[in-house]
């Protein structure tokens, strides 16, 4: 999975529309979905960091966090514009920030209360989705009209399946190639 880093690396002005939406308000604002130990999702408002370094979430104690800690998997949503139903996705694992030095910068860089007993998770990024609808903000004046989709997919990673029944099976879950970017119109 690549790095919040390389996805911009890889798609500058797809990840900096993700960036927009995750910021429209000022700081980070997204939805984070986890997988519970029975298998179902479990969704909680967080703020996301986004910087230079990668995209970063702070959890506090909580039963999000042991979602993480158990089953890293994660998908971050934005939140809705007030002018359009525009929206920003990325999903992937969370891996837990070992190093002191980073975990104090970046604390740091956002005044992270110290005394919380918070972790800080890095979301490392398999696929980033953003839909444009339109809406008062595009200048359409309209909400309903087919949105324009850009997906990416981190082109170093391979989807998995616990047991594919011939190679041929196998080679259908695999990943599109490097670098590609797919543009839908639903």
């Amino acid at each position: 999975m690549a790095s919040w880093s390389e996805f911009a690396a890889d798609e500058p002005r797809l990840a900096r529309a993700i960036h927009a939406l995750m910021h429209q308000y000022g700081p980070g604002l997204g939805y984070l979905a986890t997988v519970r130990a029975d298998g179902g999702p479990r969704v909680h408002p967080v703020s996301p960091v986004i910087n230079h370094d990668g995209l970063f979430c702070f959890v506090v104690d909580s039963p999000k966090r042991r979602d993480l800690e158990r089953d890293g998997r994660y998908a971050l949503h934005s939140f809705p514009p007030e002018d359009s139903d525009d929206e920003a996705y990325v999903a992937g694992r969370a891996v837990p920030v070992t190093d002191p030095r980073r975990i104090e910068a970046i604390a740091a860089e956002l005044r992270a209360e110290p005394r919380v007993d918070w972790r800080l998770f890095e979301l490392t990024i398999e696929a980033a989705m953003l839909a444009r609808r339109g809406g008062a903000a595009s200048g359409s004046g309209s909400s309903s009209a087919s949105p324009e989709v850009r997906i990416w997919l981190d082109p170093a990673g391979r989807r998995r399946r616990s047991s594919p029944a011939s190679a041929r099976q196998a080679a259908r879950w695999r990943r599109p190639a490097a670098r590609e970017l797919l543009e839908v119109a639903t």
